[in-house]
């Protein structure tokens, strides 16, 4: 059975259009409570919204049941948790400090700079990062050994950053950790369990796509989900902000810990005379 090509070109327009009547839907809320922050909320959630459109959508073409359901069960379990996650952690404590500063720098007017800025430039990262997930809708083959491989990559992504944000969240509870450098748990194999776990459940979920050669097409997916979570808003931004709050504490972190992918703390140097 040939992959339709047309039925998931529309797919591909439908969720675009929801995408961009959510991300405005948001911005006008943003705009009336004056806090941009709750983009992050929204972040892991629009990719349900993605994927509930796409499973809706895709009812008759002949994909798989059962790859399209697993897909969109592991899609919003990873986007409700994150979402629920971030939401609990910004409550109360109003708009994030990165927003505050870029909403400094606006020029122009304030529709057009969040759109080119915030909105828009997220709402096509999210689409663009769901196409795997939208095009796993649409395979007819059985989820078979590489579909199993995805779940277990997921899994393995889910845990590494569900219990990574939980023992993090504990760290900052605990009035003794105040002004200390989380190194416990998952945060002494890895600085970043949780970004880690974020491209392990993209890799899983680019998996399920590959019930043909087509699906290779989709790896850019992942690759743009390490890229960003690596090099752009992740990881780099948050360590320069950490050395600039934390000094020589969190350089001997740095030090001694594997910076993304989990690997057995390094001993510390010894200083001979």
């Amino acid at each position: 059975m040939p992959f339709p090509w047309g039925d998931f070109a529309v797919n591909l327009g439908v969720t675009a259009a929801a995408v961009v009547a959510a991300m405005a839907a948001l911005m006008a809320v943003a705009i009336a409570i004056r806090n941009q922050s709750i983009i992050d909320i929204a972040w892991g959630p629009g990719f349900v919204v993605i994927a509930a459109v796409s499973y809706g959508l895709s009812a008759g073409s002949g994909g798989d049941g059962a790859r399209r359901l697993v897909v969109l069960v592991l899609t919003a379990v990873w986007g409700l948790r994150l979402g629920a996650y971030i939401g609990r952690r910004n409550l109360g404590h109003g708009e994030d400090p990165r927003y505050t500063a870029l909403m400094r720098h606006r020029r122009g007017n304030l529709v057009v700079f969040l759109v080119r800025k915030v909105y828009g430039l997220q709402g096509a990262l999210m689409w663009l990062v769901s196409v795997p997930v939208q095009a796993a809708m649409y395979e007819h083959a059985p989820l078979g050994a590489l579909g199993v491989i995805g779940i277990v990559v997921w899994a393995v992504g889910l845990t590494f950053e569900s219990v990574g944000d939980w023992q993090l969240t504990r760290f900052k509870a605990d009035p003794a950790n105040r002004g200390q450098v989380m190194d416990r748990g998952l945060w002494a194999w890895t600085r970043h369990p949780n970004y880690f776990g974020d491209c392990c459940v993209w890799a899983g979920l680019w998996l399920l796509a590959l019930g043909r050669p087509v699906g290779l097409a989709t790896v850019f997916s992942p690759v743009l989900m390490t890229f960003l979570l690596l090099k752009f808003s992740g990881k780099a931004l948050l360590e320069r902000r950490m050395l600039r709050s934390k000094g020589d504490a969190y350089a001997a972190y740095l030090s001694r810990t594997s910076g993304f992918f989990p690997l057995p703390p390094r001993r510390p140097q010894k200083v001979t005379a």
